[in-house]
């Protein structure tokens, strides 16, 4: 009795040919990039409930340095929105809130870094992968053409067979990159909300009376 063949990932990425080497680079890249910057934002997402409160103490207080050295030994987005904030006590509001926003920028970038590289792998794998499609239908239809009369439909199957696995690598490719990518904007994006709520809370400190 004869055993029906089966399918195995490293076969089927032998048959993809050429086209599977740079999207196997590019799902190295996506899978590094997704670790190194979950880690990241992981640790920029963690929060001191007690930190405004200890700021809003210190600053009633007038003790600036002590504020600082809070700021310093949190080291996170939203302290060094705040230190920002407090070297700028003093000047007019509307320079403290520029100060802080423009280190918030600063912040918001250096999170999404390698961002790039998601959001080009999510669009470009798919199409090396149909890149790799059409080669291999022309070469599927050349090696049938070649054949001439002894042509049949096993040299042209398995020419197709070939073309498509790069349709499918590709594809697969871009769905895990475009996932990655949506899944770190999200949490880039609380972030982003918690550094806009320390903000308002401190530009409100900033205003309540001593």
């Amino acid at each position: 009795m004869n055993s029906s063949p089966t399918l195995s990932l490293w076969s089927l990425v032998i048959d993809g040919g050429y086209i599977m080497i740079p999207l196997a680079i590019l799902l190295l890249v996506t899978i590094y990039v997704f670790i190194e910057r979950s880690i990241v934002i992981g640790r920029a997402a963690r929060e001191d409930r007690t930190f405004m409160d200890r700021i809003r103490e210190y600053v009633h207080e007038g003790d600036i340095e002590s504020a600082q050295n809070l700021c310093r030994k949190t080291d996170s987005p939203y302290s060094r929105l705040i230190a920002k904030g407090l070297s700028r006590i003093g000047r007019p509001m509307n320079d403290v809130l520029v100060a802080i926003e423009n280190t918030g920028n600063i912040e918001v970038a250096n999170l999404g870094k390698g961002f790039p590289w998601l959001s080009t792998t999510a669009a470009g794998a798919p199409m090396l992968g149909f890149l790799g499609t059409v080669t291999g239908m022309i070469q599927a239809f050349f090696s049938m053409a070649s054949a001439g009369t002894s042509a049949n439909i096993t040299v042209l199957s398995s020419g197709i067979y070939q073309a498509l696995v790069t349709t499918v690598a590709g594809l697969v490719v871009g769905i895990i990159a475009l996932f990655a990518y949506n899944y770190l904007v999200a949490r880039v994006n609380r972030v982003m909300n918690s550094m806009e709520t320390k903000t308002m809370e401190f530009m409100d400190l900033l205003n309540e009376p001593v």
